[in-house]
């Protein structure tokens, strides 16, 4: 199982450049106020930026900016481009980022927030060094308390302000892959709803890479579903032969280091008539879902670990009784009696 290194903040990365801009709800005609150049920072608050924008995003899951009629059309896309090849322009290049932010934040329910556009030299992303341009917003104010101390006096005042352990939006864009929409990262801690997407679709304009976590996450949830909800429409599957089916699911990403197909349809479904379904439920899932799932790849750990928690192996009865079943299926027996439906239980001591 192959394992993605993180990308970080190093003791070489630094924030280089950075400006900052206010972006409004255009829907409530709110505008755009734009800084006059860039932000100069002090040490203290450079680094404790670097932190907050970098700390932010998780490991493992990748996207790239794409456009429907060409990437020449994604404006993050060419801002992005330019500043890389020229990072003192990046000012110029964030007040159109600024205006077209603006432009797509058209949603009753957008909040207004700072648009923060940085420049950060010597990240590290899966072990390698790279240039990055990191495009973030802070929307939620929370409330500070300020103790004062004076002549003996103690007195508490209330601040509205950032809070720098949780980012809002973001996006880091790594300086890598550039003809194919770069290697890009996002975060979006808000707006969980249908207005969430003007940041990833509407002014991002990303898609998920195609690489081993991508494989690996959507070939877990197409098991899954396979699992849960195809197959108990096609076979006569009790709940307790489901979850042993995600068991065997979930032991085979954990112990192979690559995905073969017919390796996983032989081990973990083994008869051929079931086979034959999975393999055409994969055709629609790919279709559906708008995806390809290669049928060979090096399993990805992270997403095995990501993934793997929404295999839920719990058999719930209606009388609030439920049963984790996460061994062996041959110590689960199922019957019906003159007191009712009933499951049995196998063990050899309690622990």
């Amino acid at each position: 199982m192959s394992v993605v290194f993180p990308y970080l903040c190093t003791m070489e990365t630094k924030l280089t450049h950075m400006a900052l801009h206010l972006v409004g709800n255009k829907a409530d005609e709110d505008g755009v106020h734009l800084a006059k150049s860039n932000v100069t920072l002090n040490e203290d608050i450079r680094n404790i930026l670097t932190k907050f924008f970098l700390n932010a995003f998780s490991i493992g899951e990748f996207f790239h900016l794409y456009h429907d009629s060409g990437l020449e059309y994604n404006v993050v896309h060419g801002a992005a481009s330019k500043i890389f090849d020229d990072p003192t322009c990046l000012y110029e290049e964030s007040v159109k980022l600024a205006r077209y932010l603006y432009d797509n934040s058209t949603h009753p329910k957008i909040k207004a927030g700072e648009l923060y556009v940085v420049y950060f030299a010597d990240c590290m992303m899966n072990g390698n060094t790279v240039d990055a341009v990191g495009v973030f917003k802070t929307e939620t104010k929370e409330t500070f308390l300020k103790v004062l101390h004076s002549g003996g006096k103690m007195n508490l005042e209330s601040e509205q302000g950032i809070n720098v352990k949780k980012l809002d939006k973001g996006c880091l864009i790594f300086n890598k892959d550039r003809e194919d929409g770069f290697v890009v990262s996002i975060v979006d801690n808000t707006n969980k709803g249908t207005e969430a997407l003007y940041w990833t679709d509407d002014f991002l304009h990303v898609r998920q890479r195609k690489d081993e976590y991508a494989n690996t996450q959507n070939v877990m949830a197409m098991a899954k579903n396979f699992v849960t909800q195809e197959l108990p429409k096609e076979f006569e599957v009790s709940k307790a032969d489901q979850i042993d089916l995600l068991n065997k699911s979930l032991q085979f990403f954990k112990d192979k280091d690559t995905f073969d197909i017919e390796e996983f349809a032989n081990e973990v479904i083994e008869q051929p008539a079931v086979i034959e379904s999975f393999h055409n439920f994969k055709k629609s899932y790919e279709t559906d879902n708008d995806i390809t799932i290669d049928d060979n790849f090096a399993i990805s750990n992270n997403a095995f670990k990501k993934q793997q928690r929404s295999y839920k192996r719990v058999i719930r009865l209606d009388d609030k009784i439920q049963i984790i079943i996460d061994g062996n299926r041959d110590h689960i027996e199922q019957g019906e009696d003159a007191r009712g439906k009933y499951y049995k239980v196998y063990y050899n001591e309690e622990l």
